[in-house]
C-alpha cells in the first residue's frame, strides 16, 4: 500500500487499479483520483466494468504503457476499431453512486473515421440510461447528451433548447481534460479549464455510478480520472 500526503492534507492511498490521490473519507467534496499506475498491463482495470451500449462488437478496454501519460506511465485505452456507428464503448466505475458529483479526466484521441470521442458519463443506472458530456476531435464539439432505453438523444445548451453543444477546439493526438459538475438538475461542462456551456434536464433524477466512454471506432486513452461526491 503506497501513501502520498497532499497539501490539502488528504492522503492518497494505492489500491489495486486505482490511486486515490485526495482522497478524504468523510465530507461532500472528497475527491479519488484515478490514474491506473498499479493496475495490470493488457486487462481492464480492476475495480471498473465494461459495458456497451446499441450495437457492434466487444469493446477492449486495456490498461497499457503511454510514455506520455499525464501521471507515471499508464492510462486506461479503449482500443477496439468497431466502426459501427450506434456503438458506445464505456467503463464503468464500480464502488461509487452519486446523485451530484464532480468528475473529470484526461483524454487522449488518438485515431477514428467515424468518431474520435472521449466523454464521462454520471447517473448511470445501468447500460441503456445514463447521462453523457463528449468531445470531439473530429467534429471540433463538446455535446451533453441523455441515453434512455439505448437511445442516445443530445441536450440543448441552457438558453438554447434547440442547441448542438459547443464548437471548440479538441485536439487529436494531445492531452486534453473534460469535465462536468452537477448539482440538482443542472450540469456545468468544462474543458481544458474553461466552461463551455450548461444544460438543464431532469432524464435522471436518482443517484448512480459514472464512466468512460467512446463512441464506434474511437481509440481513446485517459488518465486521472477525477470523482466527488457532492451529495449532501
Amino acid at each position: 500500500m503506497k501513501f502520498s500526503t497532499l497539501a490539502c492534507g488528504c492522503v492518497g492511498v494505492a489500491l489495486g487499479a486505482a490511486v486515490l490521490s485526495g482522497y478524504a473519507a468523510d465530507g461532500p467534496t472528497a475527491e479519488t483520483v484515478y490514474s491506473f499506475e498499479d493496475a495490470a498491463v493488457g486487462r481492464p482495470p480492476a475495480g471498473f466494468t465494461e459495458a456497451l451500449t446499441a450495437g457492434g462488437g466487444p469493446v477492449k478496454w486495456q490498461v497499457i504503457e503511454q510514455a506520455d501519460a499525464p501521471s507515471g506511465k499508464r492510462v486506461v485505452a479503449q482500443l477496439s476499431e468497431d466502426a459501427t456507428n450506434t456503438r458506445y464503448p464505456l467503463l464503468v466505475l464500480d464502488n461509487f453512486s452519486a446523485k451530484d458529483v464532480d468528475v473529470s479526466v484526461r483524454f487522449k484521441p488518438i485515431s477514428g473515421k467515424k468518431d474520435q470521442a472521449a466523454g464521462i458519463v454520471w447517473r448511470w443506472q445501468d447500460k441503456d440510461n445514463y447521462f453523457v458530456v463528449r468531445a470531439n476531435a473530429l467534429e471540433d464539439n463538446v455535446v451533453a447528451y441523455k441515453t434512455v432505453a439505448g437511445k442516445r438523444s443530445s441536450i440543448g445548451i441552457k438558453g438554447d433548447a434547440k442547441s448542438y453543444g459547443v464548437k471548440t477546439q479538441v485536439p487529436p493526438n494531445q492531452w486534453s481534460t473534460l469535465r462536468v459538475r452537477m448539482v440538482g438538475n443542472l450540469a456545468e461542462i468544462h474543458l481544458n479549464g474553461r466552461k463551455l456551456f450548461e444544460v438543464e434536464n431532469d432524464a435522471f433524477t436518482q443517484a448512480g455510478k459514472v464512466g468512460l466512454w467512446t463512441k464506434a471506432d474511437s481509440v481513446t486513452y485517459f488518465d486521472d480520472l477525477k470523482v466527488s461526491s457532492l451529495d449532501k
